[in-house]
């Protein structure tokens, strides 16, 4: 058993820095292998008993083709799966088809392709628990592609193609990233796809209908990229410092609002590249594209598909070889002979609850009128502060409800005495105190507030909670991206959840990715 084996690919960082070099050096042995005659039995898998599944939900040509002819290159059975009579049409989850599929072969590996988001991760926790307890062999799940999220596999054929081009070196790379930077998925994996180099400058060329989302160029800042923005083809040219490498992307029609088509015609000039363009670019350039090009309206002119700025090709069939690859990691056949870091396992430490020094002060410095002054008991204060008096009405209606806190006691909403803006507070008189349990739930729904601990007249602890480091088993969190699978709309069984940035204090959705403001996750506030 290799160190890859039933492992999914969900996003390009489910590989580590050298877990991703090990699947180019094994797609680089391949590649040779087969181009010029040599040895590759070693790489095959050669077992009719793990079944690889093509679910292709969306249309797709290079992507599946690749992945069904990768697949036969190992002799194992591949098996295509048609959404259209499948019961799909009788409203099956497709957590419930997966389910079923699972238990017909001995292993399996699961190729998907989505209009939904984050749906490989869901069924690498939901199938892959349902197959431990079931005694079956825990499939792989390989997104292929999931609405604008991600395409981590057409991102490691890409890098692939890129060290080709560079023969190796990875002291620095300086890319353009050129076209639908908004909603397309495969320029997204490169944030994290380009982590392999030393140093990286990239320049993005797009409209602002069309201009990278702020989510990617944040983190590519906080990696230490170097990133300038250009509007146009035109504008780029203009500048003295031109990258060598060009990627493209088609416009993602059928991803935009009415509004942005509209204007179709203009976006598809500021970023598609003319026949006149092809004299002002570096000696050495290559041009590279995930394809297909529109065949209307391409964003590269045919006419140089026969001249060395073709690189386009060449990475199009790069396809075939790094699937290959890493096909025969996730199956177990690949990865003996790892020896880099592997990727880090995310951990998350209790560091939200904080405690506060008791000052000894006459506690009718805290005295509010309508709170009556406890002996005993337990006060919740600073709930809420930053916002308006109506949401942390709401606020304190939800740590009711969420805490179970039926019991006599005062709450409201007063000014505090510190700043300008106002809190909310519940009172909890008797021999009460919150369990851990409730103390996590409240950080998570109201992170700033203080817990203060009363016996006779005293403030015996007080601690501060800060921003929780999951959110998850809430009715209430909801991920604002409509398209992610954790939406109940969809009908699929799974709960969003969130974990806390490690270099800002936002939440990112477990399955899409999409990161959030705190208050944007609660749909109640």
């Amino acid at each position: 058993m290799g160190p890859f084996e039933g492992r999914s690919i969900s996003v390009v960082r489910d590989l580590s820095i050298d877990e991703q070099l090990y699947l180019y050096q094994k797609t680089r042995e391949i590649k040779t292998g087969l181009k010029q005659g040599g040895e590759v039995e070693q790489y095959r898998i050669k077992d009719l008993d793990l079944a690889v599944y093509l679910m292709f939900l969306e249309d797709s040509t290079r992507t599946k083709e690749s992945f069904r002819n990768a697949a036969r290159f190992h002799r194992v059975t591949v098996i295509g799966f048609d959404a259209g009579s499948s019961s799909f049409n009788k409203n099956e989850s497709l957590t419930d088809t997966v389910k079923m599929l699972v238990g017909y072969n001995q292993r399996t590996v699961f190729v998907l392709r989505t209009t939904l988001e984050g749906v490989t991760r869901h069924l690498e926790s939901y199938i892959g628990e349902y197959a431990r307890q079931n005694g079956i062999w825990v499939p792989s799940f390989i997104n292929a592609g999931d609405g604008r999220h991600e395409h981590p596999t057409q991102e490691f054929l890409d890098q692939y193609t890129f060290l080709e081009h560079l023969d190796w070196r990875r002291d620095s790379i300086h890319l353009a990233l050129v076209g639908d930077l908004f909603h397309g998925r495969t320029v997204h994996s490169k944030v994290e796809g380009l982590r392999i180099y030393d140093h990286v400058k990239v320049d993005l060329i797009a409209p602002p209908d069309l201009e990278m989302p702020a989510q990617y160029v944040e983190k590519m800042n906080t990696l230490g990229y170097t990133v300038r923005h250009f509007k146009s083809i035109d504008d780029y040219l203009k500048t003295s410092d031109k990258a060598r490498l060009w990627y493209f992307t088609r416009l993602q029609l059928e991803r935009m609002g009415d509004k942005i088509r509209d204007r179709e015609l203009d976006l598809r000039k500021a970023v598609t590249l003319v026949p006149a363009h092809a004299g002002l670019l570096p000696e050495g350039t290559k041009l590279f594209h995930p394809l297909p090009q529109n065949r209307l309206y391409p964003e590269i002119p045919e006419e140089l598909a026969s001249t060395p700025l073709n690189g386009w090709d060449t990475q199009s069939q790069n396809g075939f070889y790094t699937r290959i690859a890493l096909l025969g990691m996730v199956s177990g056949k690949l990865g003996s002979d790892f020896e880099g870091k592997a990727r880090e396992q995310a951990s998350y430490e209790p560091d939200f609850i904080h405690e506060v020094e008791i000052k000894n002060i006459s506690r009718k410095e805290d005295f509010k009128t309508g709170i009556k002054l406890l002996s005993d008991g337990t006060v919740i204060d600073h709930i809420g502060i930053g916002l308006s008096i109506p949401e942390i009405w709401r606020l304190i209606d939800l740590i009711r409800r969420k805490l179970d806190l039926d019991y006599r006691s005062s709450h409201g909403v007063f000014d505090n005495s510190s700043a300008s803006h106002v809190k909310g507070i519940i009172s909890i008189p008797g021999d009460f105190s919150l369990t851990d349990r409730q103390i996590k739930m409240l950080a998570a729904l109201s992170p700033g507030c203080t817990v203060n601990s009363i016996r006779s007249n005293r403030v015996i602890r007080k601690i501060r909670l800060g921003v929780p480091p999951r959110i998850y088993n809430f009715s209430e969190a909801v991920c604002r991206n409509e398209n992610c699978i954790s939406r109940s709309n969809w009908r699929e069984p799974v709960k969003a959840e969130f974990y806390r940035s490690r270099d800002r204090d936002t939440f990112v959705c477990k399955y899409c990715d999409r990161e959030h403001r705190y208050r944007e996750i609660w749909e109640s506030l």
